[in-house]
């Protein structure tokens, strides 16, 4: 890995640096002779940029919709590095003179923190939560250009593809998926070009490394959890089988050759299903993953019983062909999966939101919910409308007292069903009304 290249090297005085590159810079624009040539990293991007057709004089970045934020962090596979890049950097930005940006793969800025002066002064350049910060959007720049170039930057004043920038200096680097080597993100902490200094960029690096490091560490446990799980499950079986996390990466194998990960299909749901070079395999839920078996001409498909337990704190339990596994649930997803069971047929973002909150308009929070809950139990509800997935058998069980069903929620439709468990008519408590993808016979 290249070591970062500081654009102002120790004992060298920044401002003659600065004079120099201004120098360098309005001779470039201009197409005249430079006095010097910029740094590689640099003259390659202002290269890209004039190829591009960027005017170095305007161009304002564009901001994604406010509502689209939370689900950009949440895909962004970087909410797992947030403590670990705020305590590495808390050093640059406690004078108050730094901003600390977090964005994602895209230059899209996910996460920022700062003074109030430094964000005031950020926010008049369009650095702001949301914005495209991509050399495409705004030119030569650390997040954009360490994206592009694959290393971390520093770009310092003048060396700023947009004049508007030449006020400020920044280091960014980028942060890679230890499992794959892709590119996550950019860690950035930028400033006023008053505040460069030779070992920022090498620092922000350091912890972008520490950032990969807690990501390696958090999916080795995640793995090892699945594999206590699975290793009981598959000396059960007998039969070729495996059991992988929810992107397919390989916790535990039983008599097949070994794989680091496996192509699961985009749609999973617990059932059959072709998976590349097993070939047809019955599918069925673990926690934090799934249990993948080679199908046998002579073996069906083995089904999902999902029990909603609300006669205490609730609990989801989940049981298939070889096993089962309970599941402590928050009181939100709790208060969704109970509306669920009870509409079969499903519903609508808009219907959600009236259940859960008396407001359908709040279709971006409901949604945000719904990405939560679909993630931490994959193959258990479909969308569109939201819904229990046709394969499971869906069971609640109710508390004695109807006043005690989820005693702490303040949602509509629960409120309706402490007074009617089943829709139109009053059953006696316990009883089971209603199932998701099937009726429990």
């Amino acid at each position: 890995m290249p070591v970062p290249e500081p654009a102002v090297a120790v004992g060298e005085d920044p401002r003659s640096y600065a004079r120099l590159m201004s120098a360098v810079y309005d001779a470039t624009m201009a197409g005249a002779r430079a006095p010097a040539r910029p740094r590689s990293v640099i003259g390659d991007s202002w290269q890209r940029m004039k190829a591009k057709g960027i005017n170095p004089d305007k161009h304002t970045p564009p901001v994604v919709e406010a509502g689209a934020i939370d689900a950009l962090r949440r895909e962004s596979g970087l909410m797992a590095v947030l403590d670990e890049v705020s305590r590495g950097l808390e050093s640059l930005v406690a004078d108050g003179d730094n901003i600390l940006v977090v964005a994602d793969a895209q230059g899209r800025v996910l996460w920022r923190t700062g003074s109030p002066q430094v964000l005031s002064n950020a926010d008049r350049l369009g650095f702001v939560e949301g914005a495209h910060w991509g050399e495409s959007a705004v030119g030569t720049n650390a997040i954009g250009t360490a994206l592009a170039s694959h290393r971390a930057v520093q770009v310092f004043c003048a060396e700023h593809y947009l004049r508007s920038h030449h006020p400020w200096t920044c280091a960014g680097a980028p942060i890679r998926d230890p499992r794959t080597g892709q590119v996550l993100g950019v860690v950035d902490v930028s400033g006023p070009a008053a505040t460069v200094h030779p070992t920022t960029v090498a620092l922000v690096d350091v912890v972008a490394r520490l950032a990969e490091s807690h990501l390696r560490e958090q999916h080795d446990r995640t793995l090892n959890r699945l594999r206590t799980v699975a290793a009981p499950i598959l000396a059960r079986i007998g039969a070729p089988a495996l059991a992988v996390d929810t992107e397919g990466w390989v916790a535990a194998v039983d008599s097949l050759p070994l794989h680091n990960r496996i192509l699961l299909p985009e749609e999973l749901a617990p059932g059959r299903a072709w998976v590349p070079p097993l070939g047809m395999c019955d599918i069925e839920l673990l926690p934090g993953g799934w249990l993948v078996r080679v199908a046998g001409e002579d073996v069906e498909a083995s089904d999902l019983r999902v029990t909603l337990d609300l006669t205490g704190s609730p609990v989801l339990e989940m049981a298939g062909q070889f096993g089962s596994w309970r599941h402590d649930i928050s009181l939100r997803h709790a208060e969704i999966l109970l509306i669920l069971a009870r509409h079969p047929e499903g519903r609508s973002a808009p219907a959600l939101a009236a259940d859960l909150y008396g407001d359908p308009t709040r279709v971006v929070t409901v949604r945000a919910e719904m990405s939560r809950l679909r993630k931490q139990f994959t193959g258990i509800v479909a969308g569109r409308p939201y819904r229990f997935v046709d394969t499971a058998t869906v069971v609640v069980r109710y508390p004695e007292d109807p006043a005690d069903l989820l005693a702490p929620s303040t949602a509509p439709a629960v409120r309706q069903a402490r007074v009617a468990p089943s829709p139109g008519s009053v059953l006696p408590p316990g009883v089971v009304p209603f199932t998701g993808g099937r009726r429990e016979q």
